[in-house]
């Protein structure tokens, strides 16, 4: 893990010469995965040459301010909730509703369950508070309760790869400060049963949280290209916060992500900090971060503007179009589709898998590796449909060649 161990460098005595500095630079970057080529199949979301130039004009118009103080940055401020507004719009919350931008999915996911904890000890007297997720939630959950406190409860996952609700009812209580189900989740592209998950957790006065992380700016515009999509948002009763990534399928530039309360004001004061027992005057943040870089926000308002809903619509017909070439490639080569995935993310098993991965990464091809099964993983982007057929074909000739393969490496990309 970087930072573990310090390489033996200290601070230059001169500067370096910008010539030689950029030279550093360049050659660093030729060790990284090439996202610009299609190579990968995670982390990095591209949607054309048009969208990066749009980033990178709003990225240099607010590469230097801090969206700490909105009263000296109001553009920014003023930016932030629309970017929180066009959310909740497109994920039907109520009038009333609230929320604020993140520096990502993580940050989103901790707030929603800082807020429960603290609204379950305010509200219901809960002192050794619980949250109740599915297996396949994303890793942000345990990091929440591990940092706030409360003892994270998983929902086993039935055949379909989705939470158990049979499971999931036995395991909500008096004590639970939070339940959540993912629309889809990271691992296997499914969404949880959401409907059933939150009228559980309604039964008992306790909040509901949807992570739409990955589909929040997915599972709308597919509804809006006419495809059947699972109830997941603000429509469902007894779903009380939600996250979505404008920087994952929204297609801004790390990080930006928005959490989202349905109760309003009432629910948001439980999100702010506010502390003036300093010489320093009132400090506030909804944010975990003090200081916050403002190009994420400047690059989401950008992005959401530009695209609007038809720009959105056609990319996520892109996405569909090679997902689809993707899972039917597979299931041609012998290998098996985790669970039923909706929309953009897969995983898929089948023999000697791990040694196909690393067959792939020598191709090129950065997949990720996950395991109970053993599986190889990729999310699907617009600019995937440039590559999928070399994708397919060298996909190919890995599962024929696997068997002579040096095995399994523990390569992650």
């Amino acid at each position: 893990m970087a930072g573990m161990d310090l390489p033996d460098t200290s601070l230059p005595e001169h500067g370096t010469p910008r010539e030689e500095l950029f030279a550093d630079l360049r050659a660093r970057k030729t060790a990284d995965a090439d996202w610009r080529g299609g190579r990968t199949w995670s982390l990095v979301y591209p949607a054309g040459e048009d969208v990066d130039a749009v980033l990178k004009e709003a990225h240099d118009l607010y590469l230097y301010e801090n969206a700490l103080n909105p009263f000296r940055f109001p553009s920014l401020a003023d930016m932030e909730r629309e970017v929180v507004a066009m959310t909740a719009g497109l994920l039907h919350a109520p009038a009333g509703a609230s929320g604020s931008m993140t520096s990502g999915g993580t940050e989103s996911i901790m707030q929603a369950v800082r807020v429960a904890r603290d609204r379950a000890r305010a509200e219901r007297g809960v002192t050794e508070p619980t949250l109740v997720v599915p297996r396949s939630a994303h890793p942000a959950f345990a990091k929440g309760a591990k940092y706030f406190g409360l003892e994270l409860v998983q929902i086993p996952l039935d055949d379909d790869l989705r939470a158990d609700v049979h499971a999931a009812a036995d395991l909500i209580d008096d004590r639970t400060a939070l339940v959540a189900g993912s629309a889809p989740n990271y691992p296997h592209g499914v969404v949880d049963p959401i409907p059933e998950l939150a009228a559980l957790a309604a039964s008992r006065g306790v909040p509901f949280h949807t992570d739409a992380c990955v589909g929040g700016f997915l599972l709308p515009f597919m509804e809006r290209a006419g495809r059947e999509v699972p109830p997941f948002d603000f429509r469902v009763p007894g779903v009380t916060t939600m996250s979505a990534d404008v920087h994952k399928y929204g297609y801004a530039t790390k990080g930006a992500s928005v959490v989202l309360h349905r109760a309003g004001e009432h629910v948001l004061q439980y999100q702010a900090f506010l502390y003036q027992d300093w010489p320093g005057g009132l400090y506030g943040s909804l944010a975990l971060a003090g200081a916050r870089p403002a190009a994420p926000v400047a690059a989401a308002w950008a992005v959401l503007k530009y695209l609007g809903v038809d720009g959105y619509v056609k990319h996520v017909e892109r996405i569909l179009a090679t997902a689809s070439a993707i899972r039917e490639g597979v299931r041609e080569l012998g290998l098996r589709v985790l669970g039923d995935p909706v929309a953009s993310v897969i995983a898929f098993t089948g023999e000697r898998i791990m040694a196909v991965g690393d067959l792939m990464d020598d191709r090129g091809w950065h997949l990720d590796r996950q395991n109970d099964p053993d599986a190889l993983h990729l999310m699907v982007s617009p600019e995937h449909d440039r590559v999928v057929g070399q994708f397919l074909a060298d996909l190919r000739d890995a599962v024929a060649n696997a068997g002579e393969s040096r095995g399994v490496q523990a390569r992650y990309s």
